[in-house]
């Protein structure tokens, strides 16, 4: 048996890089291991073009964002399925002063096309704290992550291109032109396991930067904001009743559990904005495959050209894979050049060092 590509881990990163590679004609294997955490089980799934409070456009948004609304919408219109939202994210101010400073800033050329001319700020006033009123930025959204996983998953099962289960790296036979695995010829395996890739003798070169998130789950009845509201802390709403609350964000003690402190940091956040009763139902954790740059690391290793990896997206996966999943394939298949502020041959001289250490 043969595959063209072994993609080693089911998150965002991973399920868009696999649909992408399958859809330019490839064969694919998908392999996850669903005892492992993984950042995407955890994260809220929302894409948003301006961050911050200085009103950042995302790197390269003019390309990601609208590449990633027709990547979705066509795996839901070709599978049939419903999975993303488009949804403005609507940003109270928080005194006259943030006022007239946002709308400055909203006037900036890069940051005009993202933001709506007309806002109905009383819309909100029943739920949201917005005494001097908000912006809206548009061409954003939220990915239900949990669902899309599935879908994914899901499609390659039936194609019986799906591994569940730890892919060793002791089981990989690695060659310059190809990888020995189950008895399986693989073309190239593709590292897409998030922060998990620190721990890959292959990969551990890399400087990864993670950072551990928590959000919260809540019941606020007859909640009818249909947006993302974002003040500090996001209030992003999943169904009737049912909305996400989040995130924390922390460089120290990166495991995968709740705290009560995420907890209270998370509520105290949500009373300055929220003005209707809300009930906490969870609480999640993750760890979220940051890097020392901010860029992702995409490319292959440059001594084992049959092994790569799409990864370290952060806290931007949902926005980010789509499009360099589509750069990655066309390096692969096509011998075009990768960006090289996403290609990890820009660390070349850490793997010398990590390898004469």
């Amino acid at each position: 048996m043969k595959a063209d590509f072994l993609i080693v881990g089911q998150g965002v990163a991973g399920s868009v890089l696999a649909w992408t590679l399958d859809q330019r004609g490839c064969s694919v294997i998908l392999a996850d291991a669903p005892t492992l955490p993984s950042a995407s089980a955890v994260a809220a799934g929302i894409v948003n073009p301006l961050t911050g409070r200085k009103l950042v456009r995302t790197w390269k948004a003019n390309e990601l964002f609208p590449f990633l609304h027709q990547f979705y919408t066509d795996i839901e219109d070709q599978l049939g399925v419903h999975f993303f939202q488009s949804k403005n994210i609507y940003r109270p101010f928080r005194s006259d002063i943030e006022k007239t400073t946002y709308q400055a800033l909203a006037e900036a050329e890069d940051v005009r096309q993202y933001v709506s001319q007309e806002i109905d700020n009383q819309k909100y006033s029943d739920y949201i704290d917005n005494p001097f009123g908000g912006i809206e930025v548009t061409q954003a959204g939220w990915l239900d992550l949990v669902e899309f996983v599935r879908i994914i998953k899901g499609y390659f099962i039936k194609k019986n291109q799906y591994y569940e289960g730890v892919v060793k790296n002791k089981d990989l036979e690695i060659s310059d032109s190809r990888i020995e695995w189950k008895g399986i010829e693989i073309g190239k395996v593709l590292f897409s396991d998030g922060v998990l890739a620190r721990e890959n003798p292959l990969l551990a070169w890399l400087p990864y930067n993670p950072v551990k998130g928590q959000i919260l789950t809540a019941l606020v009845d007859n909640y009818s904001i249909s947006n993302i509201v974002n003040q500090g802390i996001f209030i992003l709403p999943v169904r009737k009743g049912l909305v996400k609350l989040g995130a924390t964000y922390s460089w120290h003690d990166l495991d995968w559990q709740t705290t009560d402190d995420g907890r209270a940091f998370l509520e105290s956040k949500v009373r300055a904005v929220l003005k209707v009763p809300y009930e906490v139902v969870g609480q999640q954790a993750g760890i979220r495959p940051s890097t020392k740059d901010r860029r992702p690391f995409i490319g292959l290793h440059p001594e084992h050209p049959a092994v790569g990896i799409f990864g370290g997206m952060g806290t931007k996966g949902v926005s980010l894979a789509p499009y360099l999943a589509e750069q990655f394939a066309r390096h692969l298949l096509d011998g075009e050049e990768l960006n090289p502020e996403v290609n990890i041959s820009r660390y070349i001289s850490l793997l010398e060092g990590a390898r004469n250490a």
